[in-house]
């Protein structure tokens, strides 16, 4: 069986929480984006055999040992490329749903004019 594929999407909303949240779970990560503890794991895995994202030991306040995960600077330029990629997307699928919206309002308009 095929491990499951890392989207470019979940790549980058990763990369965005653990540099806003380092010392962040995993099960929190999980929570926070929605997906399976499982598949926060692959995620981080293979973020870090990328060498895009170090983890470095400590303790946290419940006295456990815990992680907190770096983005490297190689993770930071990638980072950066992600969010330019992901913010193009967003600008094609937000100008598609506005032309989607216009559509719908002149064909709401005609079905008013006639009624």
């Amino acid at each position: 069986m095929r491990p499951p594929m890392l989207s470019d999407e979940m790549r980058y909303k990763l990369m965005r929480l653990l540099e806003e949240n380092p010392g962040m779970s995993q099960r929190d990560v999980a929570r926070e984006l929605g997906i399976s503890l499982g598949k926060v794991n692959y995620c981080l895995q293979a973020l870090m055999r990328k060498g895009w994202i170090k983890a470095t030991n400590f303790k946290n306040s419940q006295n456990k040992a815990a992680y907190m995960y770096l983005l490297t600077p190689r993770g930071v330029e990638q980072k950066a490329n992600l969010a330019l990629e992901y913010l193009q997307i967003k600008m094609r699928e937000y100008e598609n749903l506005r032309a989607e919206i216009e559509q719908i309002r002149k064909e709401a308009g005609q079905y008013e004019q006639q009624a």
